[in-house]
């Protein structure tokens, strides 16, 4: 399996090197590293040329002209650009366990695409993670958390559970395995046989419309929620409106009821 891991990002570079740090922790390394750019300035030019430098990650940074939100059109462009058959999902405010690629292969199946989720971390504990921590494994550790500030919760069982317990958890969830941008994979023929991601679509669920149309075209969702763990780096939302979210929710309800699976301007419309 050729696999790549697409990570969005948008003028969020210390965000960004965290994230990049837990990819050069990886157990599994042989995959490649795109980094879809929605526009960013270059100090995220500069700190992807300092991973390059690094020599650890194998990295391709697919950027265009910041235009506002275009989450969309620079997936689509990431997805033409690759080369590898099998993708993973996510954003740049993420931090994967050492064992995110390596799940992700091993659950992954044809017909199937793989739906996981995150931790989120607070915003202080989100400013202290350091490359250490993240090397260390210490930030994936729920009594370590605490003890930085993360408030107790039901939801550390992503962190602790292993094994035979998270994927009985998985099991016994009631949460839809739907696709969901951040923790996400499948073939990159299944998207290309939808027309990729929606590029009217706004922010608020334009991950969800595609992962729609690919459920409409045969494919099912597996849940990897317990098993392939992210942690979300907290920030601030200006990005959505109410504008927005009614149109992405005109669009989705379109695709519902008219169990549609093509996206009119998605890859092949470039």
């Amino acid at each position: 399996m050729n696999l790549a891991v697409v990570i969005t990002t948008y003028n969020s570079p210390l965000w960004l090197e965290r994230v990049l740090w837990g990819y050069e922790q990886q157990s599994d390394t042989d995959f490649e590293v795109i980094i879809a750019d929605d526009g960013s300035s270059q100090a995220t030019q500069d700190l992807i040329d300092a991973f390059k430098a690094r020599n650890k990650l194998n990295i391709l940074h697919v950027w265009h002209e910041d235009q506002g939100f275009r989450k969309t059109e620079i997936l689509n462009k990431a997805i033409v650009k690759t080369t590898s058959d099998y993708l993973v999902f996510t954003d740049g405010d993420c931090i994967p366990r050492a064992d995110f690629i390596a799940v992700h292969k091993a659950l992954s199946e044809p017909g199937k695409f793989l739906s996981g989720g995150y931790f989120k971390l607070n915003m202080p504990v989100s400013e202290l993670v350091s490359e250490k921590d993240i090397a260390s494994g210490d930030v994936f550790d729920a009594d370590w958390l605490q003890q930085q500030g993360q408030p107790k919760s039901h939801k550390m069982m992503k962190l602790t559970a292993k094994g035979f317990k998270a994927r009985l958890l998985e099991v016994l969830t009631p949460t839809k395995a739907t696709w969901n941008g951040m923790n996400s994979s499948t073939w990159k023929a299944d998207i290309i046989a939808v027309n990729g991601f929606n590029e009217e679509m706004q922010y608020g669920g334009l991950d969800r419309e595609m992962g729609e149309r690919m459920m409409n075209a045969g494919l099912k969702g597996k849940q990897i929620r317990y098993s392939a763990i992210c942690l979300h780096l907290d920030h601030k939302r200006g990005y959505a409106t109410p504008e927005t979210w009614e149109k992405n929710r005109s669009i989705r309800q379109r695709v519902k009821k008219e169990k549609l699976t093509w996206a009119d301007k998605g890859i092949k419309n470039r």
